[in-house]
Protein backbone atom coordinates (compact mmCIF):
# COMPACT_ATOMS: atom_id res chain seq x y z
CA UNK A 1 0.00 0.00 0.00
CA UNK A 2 1.28 3.45 -0.91
CA UNK A 3 0.74 6.43 1.37
CA UNK A 4 0.94 10.14 0.63
CA UNK A 5 3.62 12.39 2.07
CA UNK A 6 1.08 13.84 4.50
CA UNK A 7 -0.07 10.36 5.56
CA UNK A 8 3.51 9.41 6.35
CA UNK A 9 4.24 12.73 8.03
CA UNK A 10 1.30 12.08 10.33
CA UNK A 11 2.78 8.71 11.29
CA UNK A 12 6.28 10.14 11.82
CA UNK A 13 5.08 13.05 13.95
CA UNK A 14 3.16 10.60 16.18
CA UNK A 15 6.46 9.08 17.34
CA UNK A 16 7.99 11.14 20.15
CA UNK A 17 11.61 11.03 19.03
CA UNK A 18 12.88 13.77 21.31
CA UNK A 19 16.64 13.23 21.46
CA UNK A 20 16.54 11.98 25.04
CA UNK A 21 14.23 9.13 23.94
CA UNK A 22 14.59 6.14 21.64
CA UNK A 23 13.85 6.53 17.93
CA UNK A 24 13.43 2.78 17.40
CA UNK A 25 9.61 2.77 17.09
CA UNK A 26 9.89 5.24 14.19
CA UNK A 27 12.73 3.24 12.66
CA UNK A 28 10.68 0.05 12.90
CA UNK A 29 7.72 1.68 11.18
CA UNK A 30 9.87 2.96 8.30
CA UNK A 31 11.58 -0.44 8.02
CA UNK A 32 8.21 -2.15 7.69
CA UNK A 33 7.03 0.32 5.05
CA UNK A 34 10.21 -0.16 3.03
CA UNK A 35 9.96 -3.95 3.35
CA UNK A 36 6.36 -3.85 2.12
CA UNK A 37 7.74 -2.34 -1.08
CA UNK A 38 10.57 -4.84 -1.38
CA UNK A 39 13.30 -2.58 -0.03
CA UNK A 40 15.81 -3.97 2.46
CA UNK A 41 17.26 -1.64 5.07
CA UNK A 42 20.05 -1.74 7.61
CA UNK A 43 20.01 -0.51 11.19
CA UNK A 44 23.21 1.02 12.50
CA UNK A 45 22.63 1.14 16.28
CA UNK A 46 24.15 3.37 18.92
CA UNK A 47 26.25 1.75 21.69
CA UNK A 48 23.22 1.42 23.98
CA UNK A 49 21.01 -0.27 21.40
CA UNK A 50 18.27 2.27 22.17
CA UNK A 51 18.70 4.31 19.00
CA UNK A 52 19.68 3.60 15.41
CA UNK A 53 20.42 5.06 12.03
CA UNK A 54 18.50 3.54 9.15
CA UNK A 55 20.16 3.07 5.76
CA UNK A 56 18.41 1.76 2.66
CA UNK A 57 19.58 1.55 -0.95
CA UNK A 58 17.19 1.41 -3.88
CA UNK A 59 18.66 0.59 -7.27
CA UNK A 60 22.07 -0.75 -8.32
CA UNK A 61 24.62 -0.68 -5.50
CA UNK A 62 27.74 -0.95 -7.64
CA UNK A 63 27.67 2.59 -9.11
CA UNK A 64 27.75 6.02 -7.46
CA UNK A 65 24.33 7.39 -6.60
CA UNK A 66 22.43 9.99 -4.60
CA UNK A 67 21.87 10.23 -0.85
CA UNK A 68 18.70 11.71 0.65
CA UNK A 69 19.58 12.31 4.28
CA UNK A 70 17.78 13.54 7.35
CA UNK A 71 17.56 13.11 11.11
CA UNK A 72 14.74 11.42 13.00
CA UNK A 73 15.19 13.15 16.37
CA UNK A 74 13.42 16.34 17.44
CA UNK A 75 13.86 18.94 20.18
CA UNK A 76 11.74 18.85 23.37
CA UNK A 77 8.32 20.45 23.72
CA UNK A 78 8.83 20.96 27.47
CA UNK A 79 7.65 24.39 28.59
CA UNK A 80 6.31 25.33 25.16
CA UNK A 81 2.76 26.62 24.74
CA UNK A 82 1.28 24.60 21.87
CA UNK A 83 -2.24 25.26 20.62
CA UNK A 84 -2.47 21.64 19.39
CA UNK A 85 -1.06 18.29 20.49
CA UNK A 86 2.57 18.45 19.24
CA UNK A 87 2.56 14.72 18.45
CA UNK A 88 -0.64 14.75 16.42
CA UNK A 89 -0.30 16.25 12.94
CA UNK A 90 -2.92 18.99 12.61
CA UNK A 91 -3.87 20.69 9.34
CA UNK A 92 -5.03 24.31 9.39
CA UNK A 93 -5.11 26.83 6.54
CA UNK A 94 -2.67 24.96 4.34
CA UNK A 95 -0.19 24.29 7.14
CA UNK A 96 0.60 21.05 8.97
CA UNK A 97 1.45 21.53 12.65
CA UNK A 98 3.42 19.10 14.80
CA UNK A 99 6.78 18.64 16.46
CA UNK A 100 9.30 17.84 13.74
CA UNK A 101 6.95 18.75 10.87
CA UNK A 102 9.46 21.41 9.83
CA UNK A 103 12.68 20.04 11.32
CA UNK A 104 12.77 17.62 9.65
CA UNK A 105 10.16 14.90 9.39
CA UNK A 106 8.53 16.71 6.47
CA UNK A 107 11.56 15.89 4.32
CA UNK A 108 11.71 12.32 5.61
CA UNK A 109 8.03 11.83 4.84
CA UNK A 110 8.45 12.99 1.24
CA UNK A 111 11.41 10.63 0.76
CA UNK A 112 9.56 7.63 2.20
CA UNK A 113 6.41 8.42 0.20
CA UNK A 114 8.52 8.37 -2.98
CA UNK A 115 9.79 4.82 -2.34
CA UNK A 116 7.12 3.14 -4.52
CA UNK A 117 8.08 5.46 -7.40
CA UNK A 118 11.74 4.66 -6.81
CA UNK A 119 11.13 0.91 -6.97
CA UNK A 120 9.12 1.25 -10.18
CA UNK A 121 11.70 3.43 -11.90
CA UNK A 122 14.49 1.99 -14.04
CA UNK A 123 17.25 3.37 -11.84
CA UNK A 124 20.72 3.42 -13.33
CA UNK A 125 22.11 4.94 -10.15
CA UNK A 126 21.09 4.08 -6.60
CA UNK A 127 19.17 6.31 -4.25
CA UNK A 128 20.27 5.92 -0.63
CA UNK A 129 17.92 6.86 2.19
CA UNK A 130 20.05 7.78 5.21
CA UNK A 131 18.03 8.56 8.36
CA UNK A 132 20.02 9.41 11.49
CA UNK A 133 19.59 9.89 15.24
CA UNK A 134 20.90 12.51 17.69
CA UNK A 135 21.44 15.33 15.22
CA UNK A 136 19.88 17.80 17.63
CA UNK A 137 22.48 17.08 20.32
CA UNK A 138 25.62 17.53 18.22
CA UNK A 139 25.25 15.57 14.97
CA UNK A 140 26.31 12.46 16.87
CA UNK A 141 24.50 9.54 15.31
CA UNK A 142 25.09 10.03 11.60
CA UNK A 143 28.85 9.55 11.81
CA UNK A 144 28.80 5.76 11.79
CA UNK A 145 26.39 5.71 8.85
CA UNK A 146 28.55 8.13 6.86
CA UNK A 147 31.53 5.84 7.41
CA UNK A 148 29.54 2.94 5.90
CA UNK A 149 28.55 4.99 2.85
CA UNK A 150 32.00 6.45 2.24
CA UNK A 151 33.64 3.02 2.49
CA UNK A 152 31.48 1.43 -0.17
CA UNK A 153 33.13 0.38 -3.46
CA UNK A 154 30.90 2.97 -5.18
CA UNK A 155 30.67 5.93 -2.78
CA UNK A 156 27.84 8.40 -3.38
CA UNK A 157 27.99 10.96 -6.15
CA UNK A 158 25.99 13.56 -4.21
CA UNK A 159 24.19 13.99 -0.91
CA UNK A 160 21.17 16.19 -0.23
CA UNK A 161 20.59 16.91 3.46
CA UNK A 162 16.96 17.93 3.83
CA UNK A 163 17.12 20.55 6.58
CA UNK A 164 14.53 23.32 6.20
CA UNK A 165 15.80 25.83 3.60
CA UNK A 166 12.52 26.52 1.76
CA UNK A 167 14.04 24.40 -1.04
CA UNK A 168 16.92 26.84 -1.50
CA UNK A 169 20.21 25.04 -2.25
CA UNK A 170 22.51 25.86 0.69
CA UNK A 171 26.20 25.44 -0.06
CA UNK A 172 27.74 26.59 3.22
CA UNK A 173 27.20 26.46 6.95
CA UNK A 174 29.35 27.24 9.94
CA UNK A 175 31.43 24.84 12.01
CA UNK A 176 30.76 24.56 15.73
CA UNK A 177 32.71 23.72 18.85
CA UNK A 178 30.90 23.68 22.19
CA UNK A 179 32.87 23.31 25.43
CA UNK A 180 32.43 23.23 29.18
CA UNK A 181 35.09 24.93 31.31
CA UNK A 182 35.43 23.83 34.94
CA UNK A 183 37.49 26.06 37.23
CA UNK A 184 38.70 24.51 40.48
CA UNK A 185 39.95 26.97 43.12
CA UNK A 186 40.49 27.00 46.88
CA UNK A 187 37.74 27.92 49.30
CA UNK A 188 38.09 30.02 52.41
CA UNK A 189 36.17 32.64 54.39
CA UNK A 190 35.72 35.84 52.39
CA UNK A 191 37.50 37.84 55.11
CA UNK A 192 40.61 35.87 54.13
CA UNK A 193 39.98 36.13 50.38
CA UNK A 194 43.66 36.50 49.36
CA UNK A 195 44.36 33.09 50.94
CA UNK A 196 41.92 31.38 48.57
CA UNK A 197 41.62 30.94 44.81
CA UNK A 198 38.35 32.46 43.64
CA UNK A 199 37.02 30.16 40.91
CA UNK A 200 34.33 32.65 39.87
CA UNK A 201 36.86 35.44 39.35
CA UNK A 202 39.13 33.26 37.21
CA UNK A 203 36.10 32.10 35.24
CA UNK A 204 35.17 35.74 34.68
CA UNK A 205 38.63 36.49 33.33
CA UNK A 206 38.32 33.58 30.94
CA UNK A 207 34.87 34.72 29.83
CA UNK A 208 36.25 38.19 29.12
CA UNK A 209 39.02 36.67 27.04
CA UNK A 210 36.46 34.74 24.98
CA UNK A 211 34.57 38.00 24.49
CA UNK A 212 37.77 39.72 23.31
CA UNK A 213 38.35 36.93 20.78
CA UNK A 214 34.77 37.41 19.59
CA UNK A 215 35.35 41.14 19.07
CA UNK A 216 38.43 40.42 16.98
CA UNK A 217 36.51 37.88 14.91
CA UNK A 218 33.73 40.40 14.28
CA UNK A 219 36.29 42.69 12.64
CA UNK A 220 37.92 39.90 10.66
CA UNK A 221 36.96 37.49 7.89
CA UNK A 222 33.36 37.78 6.71
CA UNK A 223 31.03 36.27 4.13
CA UNK A 224 27.93 38.30 3.20
CA UNK A 225 25.97 35.19 2.16
CA UNK A 226 25.56 34.31 5.85
CA UNK A 227 22.88 36.07 7.89
CA UNK A 228 25.59 36.47 10.55
CA UNK A 229 28.58 37.05 8.23
CA UNK A 230 31.38 36.47 10.75
CA UNK A 231 32.65 33.82 13.13
CA UNK A 232 31.10 34.24 16.58
CA UNK A 233 32.04 33.45 20.17
CA UNK A 234 29.34 32.97 22.79
CA UNK A 235 29.15 32.14 26.51
CA UNK A 236 25.83 30.50 27.34
CA UNK A 237 25.71 29.46 31.02
CA UNK A 238 27.75 30.02 34.18
CA UNK A 239 27.35 28.54 37.67
CA UNK A 240 29.58 29.07 40.69
CA UNK A 241 29.74 29.89 44.36
CA UNK A 242 27.43 29.18 47.28
CA UNK A 243 27.15 32.25 49.54
CA UNK A 244 28.81 35.66 49.51
CA UNK A 245 31.05 35.12 52.52
CA UNK A 246 32.75 32.01 51.09
CA UNK A 247 35.39 32.25 48.39
CA UNK A 248 34.07 29.87 45.70
CA UNK A 249 36.23 26.86 44.93
CA UNK A 250 34.33 25.84 41.80
CA UNK A 251 32.81 27.52 38.78
CA UNK A 252 31.57 26.05 35.54
CA UNK A 253 30.53 27.72 32.30
CA UNK A 254 29.74 26.72 28.75
CA UNK A 255 30.83 28.46 25.57
CA UNK A 256 30.93 27.94 21.85
CA UNK A 257 32.46 29.11 18.60
CA UNK A 258 30.41 29.11 15.38
CA UNK A 259 33.00 29.56 12.69
CA UNK A 260 32.96 30.25 8.99
CA UNK A 261 34.14 27.02 7.32
CA UNK A 262 37.31 28.79 6.16
CA UNK A 263 38.21 29.61 9.78
CA UNK A 264 40.28 27.22 11.93
CA UNK A 265 37.78 26.69 14.71
CA UNK A 266 40.12 24.41 16.66
CA UNK A 267 42.75 27.16 16.69
CA UNK A 268 40.19 29.42 18.39
CA UNK A 269 39.60 26.78 21.05
CA UNK A 270 43.37 26.45 21.48
CA UNK A 271 43.65 30.19 22.03
CA UNK A 272 41.26 29.94 24.96
CA UNK A 273 42.90 26.90 26.50
CA UNK A 274 46.38 28.43 26.08
CA UNK A 275 45.28 31.56 27.96
CA UNK A 276 44.03 29.38 30.79
CA UNK A 277 47.21 27.28 30.84
CA UNK A 278 49.79 30.03 30.41
CA UNK A 279 48.21 33.02 32.14
CA UNK A 280 45.62 31.93 34.68
CA UNK A 281 46.74 28.56 36.04
CA UNK A 282 50.24 29.74 37.13
CA UNK A 283 48.60 32.46 39.28
CA UNK A 284 46.11 30.00 40.72
CA UNK A 285 48.68 27.31 41.51
CA UNK A 286 50.99 29.78 43.18
CA UNK A 287 48.34 29.90 45.91
CA UNK A 288 46.89 26.38 45.64
CA UNK A 289 48.80 23.77 43.62
CA UNK A 290 45.66 21.64 43.29
CA UNK A 291 43.69 24.36 41.50
CA UNK A 292 43.29 24.53 37.76
CA UNK A 293 41.06 24.78 34.73
CA UNK A 294 39.68 21.83 32.75
CA UNK A 295 37.95 21.90 29.37
CA UNK A 296 35.50 19.34 27.99
CA UNK A 297 34.36 19.30 24.37
CA UNK A 298 30.61 18.72 24.56
CA UNK A 299 29.78 18.82 20.86
CA UNK A 300 31.23 19.84 17.54
CA UNK A 301 30.88 19.41 13.82
CA UNK A 302 32.68 20.69 10.73
CA UNK A 303 31.39 23.45 8.52
CA UNK A 304 30.13 22.97 4.99
CA UNK A 305 31.83 24.72 2.09
CA UNK A 306 30.63 23.60 -1.33
CA UNK A 307 31.78 25.62 -4.32
CA UNK A 308 29.23 27.67 -6.24
CA UNK A 309 30.29 25.95 -9.47
CA UNK A 310 30.58 22.43 -8.01
CA UNK A 311 28.75 19.71 -9.88
CA UNK A 312 26.59 18.94 -6.84
CA UNK A 313 25.60 22.62 -6.61
CA UNK A 314 24.60 22.75 -10.25
CA UNK A 315 22.69 19.49 -9.83
CA UNK A 316 20.82 20.76 -6.76
CA UNK A 317 19.78 23.92 -8.58
CA UNK A 318 18.57 21.95 -11.58
CA UNK A 319 16.57 19.56 -9.42
CA UNK A 320 15.11 22.41 -7.37
CA UNK A 321 14.29 24.46 -10.48
CA UNK A 322 16.10 27.57 -9.29
CA UNK A 323 19.33 29.49 -9.95
CA UNK A 324 20.12 30.93 -6.52
CA UNK A 325 21.88 29.52 -3.49
CA UNK A 326 22.62 30.51 0.08
CA UNK A 327 24.58 29.86 3.26
CA UNK A 328 23.33 29.47 6.83
CA UNK A 329 24.70 30.06 10.32
CA UNK A 330 23.12 26.96 11.87
CA UNK A 331 24.86 23.61 11.69
CA UNK A 332 23.81 20.40 9.96
CA UNK A 333 25.15 16.92 9.24
CA UNK A 334 26.19 18.12 5.77
CA UNK A 335 29.70 19.11 6.86
CA UNK A 336 30.29 15.56 8.07
CA UNK A 337 29.24 14.11 4.71
CA UNK A 338 31.57 16.53 2.93
CA UNK A 339 34.44 15.71 5.30
CA UNK A 340 34.01 12.06 4.28
CA UNK A 341 34.47 13.01 0.63
CA UNK A 342 30.79 13.02 -0.34
CA UNK A 343 29.74 16.18 -2.28
CA UNK A 344 26.88 17.70 -0.32
CA UNK A 345 24.24 20.43 -0.46
CA UNK A 346 21.60 21.24 2.17
CA UNK A 347 18.11 21.54 0.68
CA UNK A 348 14.74 20.81 2.20
CA UNK A 349 11.19 22.04 2.72
CA UNK A 350 9.91 24.57 5.30
CA UNK A 351 11.67 27.47 7.00
CA UNK A 352 14.28 27.19 9.73
CA UNK A 353 12.48 30.10 11.36
CA UNK A 354 9.69 27.70 12.32
CA UNK A 355 11.98 25.04 13.77
CA UNK A 356 12.08 24.32 17.52
CA UNK A 357 9.13 26.63 18.22
CA UNK A 358 5.71 25.87 19.65
CA UNK A 359 3.21 25.29 16.84
CA UNK A 360 6.02 24.24 14.49
CA UNK A 361 4.63 23.72 11.00
CA UNK A 362 5.33 22.96 7.38
CA UNK A 363 3.28 24.51 4.59
CA UNK A 364 1.54 22.24 2.09
CA UNK A 365 3.21 24.20 -0.70
CA UNK A 366 6.62 23.29 0.72
CA UNK A 367 5.73 19.59 0.81
CA UNK A 368 4.69 19.85 -2.84
CA UNK A 369 7.94 21.62 -3.78
CA UNK A 370 9.94 18.89 -2.04
CA UNK A 371 7.94 16.20 -3.83
CA UNK A 372 8.88 17.78 -7.16
CA UNK A 373 12.53 17.83 -6.09
CA UNK A 374 12.57 14.16 -5.08
CA UNK A 375 10.76 13.21 -8.31
CA UNK A 376 13.57 14.91 -10.23
CA UNK A 377 16.15 13.05 -8.15
CA UNK A 378 14.51 9.84 -9.31
CA UNK A 379 14.63 11.07 -12.92
CA UNK A 380 18.31 11.97 -12.54
CA UNK A 381 19.02 8.48 -11.19
CA UNK A 382 17.47 7.04 -14.35
CA UNK A 383 19.66 9.06 -16.72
Amino acid sequence: MSLTSVDILSRLVSFDTTSRLSNLPLVAWVEAYLAAHGVASERIPDPTGEKANLLATIGPADVPGFVLSGHTDVVPVDGQDWSTDPFVLTERDGRYYGRGACDMKGFLAVCVAAVPAMTRAELKRPIHLAFSYDEEVGCLGVRGMIDRLAARPAPPLACFVGEPTEMLPVIGHKAKRSLRATITGLSCHSSLAPHGVNAVEYAARLVVRIREIGRCLAAGRSDPLYDVPVTTAHVGTIVGGTVLNIVPDRCEFTFEFRALPEEDVDALVSEVTAFARDELEPEMRAVAPSSGIAFELTSGFPGLSTAEDAEVTRLAKRLAGRNDHGKVAYGTEAGLFQAAGIPTVVIGPASIGEAHKPDEFIAASQIEACERFVARVIEAACE
